[in-house]
């Protein structure tokens, strides 16, 4: 048996083998990675293989394929020609096992996946978006959702996800906003371990598991005026401090690849950024995983970035400053050869690149087990266990904004309500960006959750559209607003949309009903690529909700959304606002459960909703240098980090720090007594923030260390315990390491960032150090 065959072998002995029996050519082709939905094709339910994938693989193969299994307007997969769960694991079958026995050496392809909240798979359970699973605090459940969304790729065969996402979010204008957690630093770390737990597994060999790809490295969130791609403009202390932190602990939890972002930083694209993918990412990190470029990025080096002569130049630059595989495969595949024939490029530096490749591959048990089991696939995607995930995560997360005069819940006895709104029966509007297209009865809209919730009494709802996401049309208003007149209550489901043309037409404003047009209506005015100059609602919503307003009925607004809504006259005219951001398939069920009070509401923004967009940036961990106020407004935001209303109410007593003095490389225990003094079972995110009051260089005024989401049920009190050390008390100091310095710190205790209680805690003087 060939060594690399042999699985007793050392995977370093098996890539060592491997690499020495190949030609140029097969390593090139190993650093690739061309479109997968281009591999194959789907007719009438055969599966054949596309004559150009197979002369790549009978030519010099090819090391990976993206999206084989995505499935969306971009790739032109649709419900129409795409694969069944059970299809698409038998088409990458067909994949591993023509490159297996048609390819020199045999070696099987790593197929890469976008899983950001659920695998991109045709029938595939469709989960909140990041914003929203983050809004959750619950680190345990999102834990559980990334072993799922796990199960459900390899289960088809994907081996690797282009997930999470850890930019942290500096200006919600940025359309992939949706994509990621929110806007600190501690919480995304810690949503970032759970991830790559939850994703990897305990080992990438199983089944049910894939490889981890954090994305984008670095900055990505702090574009340029929220523009996508745009130039960062950050020093290296705030880059080590913030952004780099989730990434810095998602690689600790064993993260298996990384994808530099598309911007630059101080002028150097992170492409070519040696700096940030040699000497932090592999030095100081001691990562010795995978660098994947993101989609046109090398390309982007030439055109775009103009750091590049041409393609051949760009190529270069690339691999020799540590990028190991590129997605899309167009520069690589081009120019890497002719770059050594040229004596451009040392074979020593693809070496290298191939060798992490193939060290992933082995990893990930594909020389053993290179084959999907399509009878397992049609088995778990999808599934009901799946399902009820989603529609737990999506009530743990909705927030609850405002509630006046506790019109929420709604009775469940009597009562007629109006559903008002685009987005009240929208089911690909609540999905956010990247999401495959979907069979209409597997996505609940707010207003079949409600007439789920109120099945006994359907004649108790009424709906109209009232108006589309974007234009200015007002021919639904007349409906809308008779509607409104025959109801008690009116709930208006209102936002904006991530949703790509999925060719399911135009609606009716008058009816409701959806229509054929000759062109499909596209509403999106979020996602990718999609930044705005604003944060206010698109076309004539709020128009449709004034109009609404002058009735004198209790109005309830639901957000359906992937960015914070800026509307004042919302805020303050509103009697209850829910922020449901877009929590997914199931995400009309859990709009209805928090309405009726089914769920007690208990998510909790982890974005600052700021009044007025000339406040951005209005993050809260800002320092205490940003200023005071402007001439017209003052700079606090409408609704705070850590934000989130109950049903019920929770109490908050008896901080204490012990030792209140510790050395710099001690740890101190926050405790605080928790109660609920209301009538209902509820969940409260314990959010622990700490101030160093004085410092060599200029830090925030206050930064989340810690929470903790607890259930107490009425009358029900707990004691809620911290750790406080040298991980949560440094910063990067003058000499650009991070140190603990001797002082005064405040520790602050509470329900949210501008509501706490606190308490001291000094570091000795004689105990100054470098941790």
């Amino acid at each position: 048996m060939l060594i690399y065959k042999d699985k007793t072998k050392p995977t370093e002995e098996r890539v060592d083998h491997l690499l020495g029996l190949m030609t140029l050519e097969e390593k090139v082709g190993q650093l690739i990675q061309p479109f997968g939905w281009q591999a194959y094709e789907h007719r009438d339910g055969v599966i054949t293989l596309t004559e150009n994938f197979k002369q790549q693989i009978e030519q010099a193969g090819i090391g990976s394929l993206y999206g084989m299994l995505r499935a969306d307007p971009w790739t032109g997969v649709t419900l129409a020609n795409g694969l069944s769960a059970k299809q698409g694991a038998e088409a990458v079958n067909e994949v591993q096992r023509y490159a297996m026995e048609h390819s020199r050496l045999g070696i099987p392809i790593l197929i890469g996946e976008e899983c950001s909240h659920g695998h991109m798979a045709i029938g595939a359970t469709v989960f909140p978006v990041p914003l929203s699973l983050g809004s959750s605090w619950n680190v345990d459940l999102y834990r559980e959702i990334c072993r799922a969304v796990a199960l459900e790729t390899r289960s088809q065969g994907g081996a690797v996800t282009y997930s999470p996402v850890l930019d942290v979010v500096r200006d919600p204008r940025w359309g992939r906003t949706e994509e990621c957690f929110g806007e600190d630093a501690y919480l995304i770390s810690e949503l970032a371990v759970a991830s790559v737990e939850g994703l990897q597994g305990e080992s990438l060999d199983s089944q049910s598991s894939v490889a981890a790809t954090v994305k984008h490295f670095v900055g990505y969130g702090s574009s340029e005026g929220g523009r996508n791609a745009g130039p960062v403009h950050m020093g290296w202390r705030e880059l080590h401090e913030v952004d780099l932190l989730p990434f810095k602990k998602a690689i600790e939890a064993g993260a298996a690849s990384v994808m530099p972002a598309y911007n630059e930083i101080d002028g150097v694209p992170c492409t070519t950024n040696t700096q940030l993918l040699e000497d932090i990412l592999r030095q100081a990190w001691d990562f010795d995983g995978l660098i994947i470029t993101d989609c046109g990025a090398i390309e982007m080096l030439a055109a775009g970035h103009d750091v590049a002569e041409d393609g051949l130049d760009a190529a270069v630059q690339a691999i020799s400053a540590g990028i190991d595989m590129e997605m899309s495969g167009e520069m690589f595949s081009k120019h890497l050869v002719e770059a050594v024939e040229m004596n451009r490029l040392d074979t020593s530096v693809i070496d290298r690149a191939v060798r992490r490749v193939l060290t992933l591959k082995f990893r990930l048990g594909l020389f053993e087990q290179p084959f999907a089991d399509p009878e397992r696939a049609q088995e778990v995607i999808g599934c009901e266990e799946h399902q009820q995930l989603a529609r737990q995560m999506a009530g743990e997360s909705i927030i609850l904004l405002k509630n006046e005069g506790n019109l929420l819940p709604l009775s469940t006895t009597s009562g007629t309500l109006a559903v008002i709104g685009p987005n009240a029966d929208a089911g690909y509007n609540q999905l956010g960006d990247y999401t495959s297209p979907q069979e209409r009865s597997k996505v609940t809209t707010v207003l079949g959750g409600i007439l789920s919730r109120l099945a006994q009494e359907p004649e108790r709802v009424l709906y109209a559209p009232g108006c589309r996401i974007k234009g200015d049309s007002k021919e639904g208003f007349a409906a809308a607003i008779s509607c409104a007149e025959q109801a008690d209550a009116i709930v208006m489901v209102v936002g904006g949309s991530s949703a790509r043309d999925f060719g399911e037409g135009s609606i009716d404003l008058k009816t409701g009903a959806s229509k054929v047009t000759e062109h499909s209506w596209s509403d999106m005015d979020c996602g990718e690529g999609i930044d705005r100059l604003s944060l206010e609602l698109s076309g004539v919503q709020l128009e449709l909700i004034q109009e609404i307003y002058k009735l004198g009925k209790p109005v309830i607004v639901v957000y359906i959304n992937g960015r914070p809504v800026t509307e004042p006259w919302i805020d303050e005219h509103a009697h209850a606002i829910l922020e449901a951001w877009y929590p997914g398939q199931e995400g009309g069920h859990a709009v209805a459960d928090i309405l009726f009070g089914d769920v007690n509401p208990s998510g909790r923004l982890t974005i600052s909703i700021p009044k007025h967009v000339g406040q951005l940036p209005v993050y809260y961990n800002g320092k205490r240098s940003r200023g005071k106020r402007y001439l017209e407004e003052d700079s606090q935001p409408r609704y705070p980090f850590g934000f989130g209303l109950s049903y019920t109410n929770f109490s908050y007593s008896a901080v204490t720090v012990e030792p209140e003095v510790i050395a710099a490389d001690e740890t101190a225990t926050v405790t605080v007594e928790v109660k609920n003094i209301g009538e209902r079972e509820g969940s409260e995110v314990v959010q622990l923030y700490i101030s160093d009051i004085a410092s060599k260089v200029t830090r925030p005024a206050q930064e989340l260390k810690g929470f903790s989401k607890i259930k107490l049920a009425p009358g029900e009190s707990r004691t809620v315990e911290f750790k406080v050390g040298a991980e949560q008390l440094q910063y990067i100091g003058t000499d650009y390491q991070p140190v603990v310095e001797p002082g005064a710190f405040k520790i602050r205790v509470g329900r949210q960032v501008n509501d706490t209680l606190s308490a001291d805690l000094y570091v000795r003087e004689d105990s100054y150090g470098t941790n």
